[in-house]
Formats: C-alpha cells, structure tokens, sequence
C-alpha cells in the first residue's frame, strides 16, 4: 500500500542516472520515439522513479507532459527534423555540431521537468505489490503498454 511521503528534492544528477539507462541501448530509445511519439526525458523519468520507488499519480504524468509540450512542439522537434533531414548534406563535425545543439535543448526539456518534478507529492511504493508503476502511467497517456518496451530490456 502507498504511503505519502515528505517531498524529496531531485537535483539534476537523476539526469545521469537517466542518461546510463539510454546508453545501455540508445538505438530502442530512438525507435520508441520515433515510432511511438514517446518522450525519451519522459520515459527515462519514469523508469528512474520507478526504481526509486516514487509513484506519481496519472494526473501527475499529465502535468509532467504538458510541462515540456509547448517547449518541445515548437522548438525541439522542428529543429530534430531538420537536423535529420540536414545528415546527408553536411560534414561529420557540422552535423555533430547539429546535434550538440539538440542535446542543449534536451537539457532544457529536462530543466523543465525537473522544476515540475520538484512540486509534486508522490508516493513510496513497494514494487512487489504495486498495482502501477510510472512507466504504465506514462506509457497510458499515449494510449500505449508496457509491451512496447520491450526493445529496451
């Protein structure tokens, strides 16, 4: 059964944390983007909680997504697209810096949701008898299953 808990402050080392969970397979990461619409941040933030036992409510998955979306509708894709369709017409090193660029806006994404993050309760969990996880909460949002993820484990 799920207890409140005080509020933990999370500071931006849960990013690497996060950022050694995509590197262990960052090419499922991608497909479940690209083929899914899934939020990479949004995934790795909810697989980081997960394994530290901090249940947001659904409710709270939704502010967490809207707290990104503008941000990532206007600025963030767009750019992605371009810079993928820019590959085959630039240099190694210009379309690095391309990419260098993207991970600066990732990292705005993830400043965001980690401010959000910071102003939510959520709730200790024991992960042998929950009944929910965040990746479930996440991944229900897009109408998806945790059946999706299995290119990553």
């Amino acid at each position: 059964m799920p207890t409140p808990i005080n509020r933990p402050t999370f500071t931006p080392n849960l990013w690497r944390e996060c950022e050694q969970a995509y590197a262990q397979n960052p090419r499922a990461y991608i497909l479940l983007q690209d083929s899914h619409k899934i939020n990479v941040n949004l995934l790795l933030l909810a697989q980081y909680l997960d394994e530290k036992a901090y249940l947001l409510t659904q409710s709270q998955w939704e502010i967490l997504i809207s707290t990104t979306a503008q941000w990532e509708e206007s600025v963030l894709q767009p750019y992605r697209k371009l810079r993928r369709i820019a590959k085959q017409h630039l240099a190694e090193d210009e379309y690095q810096k391309m990419l260098d660029v993207e991970l600066i806006m990732e990292r705005k994404s993830q400043h965001l949701l980690l401010q959000r993050l910071n102003n939510l309760v959520g709730e200790t969990f024991n992960l042998k008898h929950a009944d929910n996880s965040n990746k479930q909460h996440y991944l229900s949002l897009l109408g998806l299953d945790e059946s999706v993820m299995a290119t990553v484990n």
